[in-house]
């Protein structure tokens, strides 16, 4: 089986010393692709130098989490669209993320919209797919999201309310899941009422889930094998079908020898 980590953060400072050792077991896992989402403009360079790196394996995601805008100068942001911007074209980079808003920095919350409009205009432009963060605000993020003209939306760790997947799904949106999959009773309802051509695996590495462990790719089959019982399915169908999606969402090809 092939799999695919749609959402890791792989220029993290706690993966600093360790991405081939990360790397190899994601590949001795099955893992044949992973997209490393950004946060700001050191982890944009970061994901950027990796995925030009390891072509074909690693991919870049960048763009401005709300959880940095806080802490940012004002000329932070503009760095940041000024990088994408002179990216148009790289094959390396295929969506703009970890964008989105955050109900829990509220005090930033005018910087936040700010930013996050910026970086979904940035996106309009550049024709690329956004992977948002989402995280109690999932009425104000789908508010906010008709009006630009977005090629795709991943709402990354989807977490509710259930009854906003209906809208997701007729819209078009994707979601991703980790491996919350395995213990988390409201995850496993939004899994168990998404279908699976809506659906990516995600790690958010480097988030601890298990033991105090630094997540990694390699968790990937586990959270193929949660969605997989959950569904009443076989892990294979699973894994295909979620590699059919990360393909079809980043526009990208996996080779057949990975």
């Amino acid at each position: 089986m092939k799999f695919v980590d749609a959402h890791i953060h792989l220029s993290d400072a706690d993966y600093v010393g360790r991405v081939e050792e990360v790397l190899a077991k994601a590949e001795q896992s099955g893992v044949v692709a992973l997209v490393s989402n950004s946060m700001d403009l050191k982890t944009c360079m970061g994901s950027l130098e990796l995925a030009e790196h390891h072509v074909g394996i690693v991919y870049a995601a960048l763009g401005v989490h709300p959880w940095t805008v806080k802490d940012m100068g004002e000329d932070e942001p503009r760095q940041v669209l000024e990088l994408m911007s002179r990216q148009k074209g790289n094959k390396a980079f295929v969506a703009v993320g970890e964008i989105g808003l955050d109900s829990k920095y509220t005090a930033a919350w005018d910087k936040q919209v700010s930013v996050f409009g910026s970086m979904l205009r940035l996106a309009e432009k550049l024709n690329l797919p956004v992977v948002i963060h989402s995280r109690d605000t999932t009425a104000q993020v789908m508010d906010a999201l008709p009006s630009y003209r977005l090629r795709k939306v991943l709402l990354h760790w989807f977490s509710g309310p259930v009854g906003t997947l209906a809208k997701v799904v007729e819209r078009g949106y994707c979601i991703t899941e980790g491996p919350a999959v395995a213990y988390s009773d409201g995850v496993r309802e939004v899994v168990r009422n998404v279908p699976l051509t809506s659906l990516l695996t995600e790690t958010d590495g480097p988030v601890r889930f298990f033991k105090g462990k630094t997540t990694t790719p390699a968790f990937i089959p586990s959270v193929i094998g949660a969605i997989a019982e959950i569904k009443g399915v076989s892990d294979e169908d699973v894994a295909e079908q979620v590699l059919r999606n990360f393909q079809e969402f980043f526009d990208v090809k996996l080779t057949a020898e990975k």
